[in-house]
């Protein structure tokens, strides 16, 4: 029987058919600033998956599924439902393929990004909500008979989101922890198969945003949760339900899902610009909210890996929310200050 979750095989076998197609990408030690002062005797490693080729992970499972089209299939072409990035990948494997793309975003998305999918060739569809998109991606994928690549779920994006893993376990021996951001668990539930398979001593951690935590729900009532509503600035992490392959993976491999606030993630965005000169995007900066706020205790002095995801988003709504995150970092400083003076 084909295990249900990516076995180390397949992800290695995965690695080596998009090598060429994709970019290992690097990793850097945070020495300065916040962890400097807030982690020392630790090390903290980030992986730079906000370098890789359309902005985000997202590329290694839409590269994944679409190389496992026939060629009728590819006649037909693809439709993809998604915030932006994985629209993004989908619409540029799509275009690697030479097949026809549709992309269902919800009307709420980054204009940058849909003005991405569609130079890169895609017919993009909006719709008031992410729920609708996804039921519109649905009729699409019924009605014309184009195959759906989904954003989160199933072996094959799982195996191409594992291979972010694979790198990271190769690059930075011995891990103590990988924090990992959620949204439907897609990358999570690749990165901890990887991880466990290759250290089960390492811990995984999932991290998300309190208004988007369909996981944690999964987790704790034991079955996959859907959300009435998503509200979080991490947009990339909306996914509004979990679903049965990526949750039994994660729950196999995962060994604790954490949330985060919106202001913790917008003060993690401007540590990691001020410290690492990185434009992460809200989604991208979730495990490190994670590493320094409900995990900082628990994960002091080990080596810990961070994942910072992605980098799709436009200057202005960059702007706005790290001048949230300094608002936040003076209203911290000033109430440590007033602490002292008394």
């Amino acid at each position: 029987m084909t295990p249900s979750y990516p076995s180390l095989a397949e992800v290695r076998d995965t690695a080596r058919r998009l090598q060429g197609k994709i970019l290992e990408t690097p990793v850097w030690r945070w020495q300065t600033g916040v962890a400097e002062e807030q982690f020392a005797g630790g090390e903290v490693w980030l992986k730079l998956e906000l370098f890789q080729k359309t902005g985000t992970f997202k590329l290694r499972g839409a590269l994944n599924c679409i190389e496992a089209l026939d060629e009728a299939a590819r006649r037909r072409g693809i439709v993809a439902v998604s915030a932006g990035n994985h629209a993004i990948a989908a619409a540029y494997a799509a275009r690697l393929a030479g097949c026809g793309a549709k992309v269902v975003m919800p009307q709420h998305a980054s204009p940058a990004r849909i003005a991405a999918c569609r130079e890169w060739g895609a017919e993009v569809l909006l719709m008031p909500d992410v729920h609708q998109a996804f039921a519109r991606g649905r009729e699409i994928e019924r009605d014309e008979m184009r195959t759906m690549l989904h954003p989160y779920e199933g072996p094959l994006t799982a195996q191409g989101t594992a291979t972010v893993g694979l790198e990271l376990m190769a690059q930075v021996p011995q891990l103590d922890a990988v924090v990992v951001p959620v949204g439907g668990g897609g990358l999570c539930a690749g990165i901890a198969a990887a991880v466990k398979q290759i250290n089960p001593a390492c811990a995984v951690y999932g991290a998300e945003p309190f208004g988007a935590d369909a996981l944690y729900r999964s987790f704790a009532s034991g079955r996959p949760e859907a959300l009435e509503r998503v509200d979080t600035v991490a947009d990339s992490l909306g996914a509004p339900y979990a679903m049965p392959y990526s949750f039994g993976v994660c729950r196999r491999f995962v060994d604790e899902v954490v949330r985060v606030t919106d202001d913790e993630i917008c003060l993690a965005m401007l540590n990691l610009f001020r410290d690492a000169k990185l434009v992460a995007e809200p989604a991208a900066a979730v495990a490190t909210a994670a590493l320094f706020g409900p995990l900082r205790e628990r994960l002091a002095g080990k080596r810990v890996g961070l994942l910072v995801c992605g980098s799709n988003i436009d200057p202005v709504r960059f702007a706005e929310l790290l001048a949230r995150g300094a608002r936040i970092r003076g209203t911290a400083m000033d109430g440590l200050c007033s602490g002292s003076v008394q």
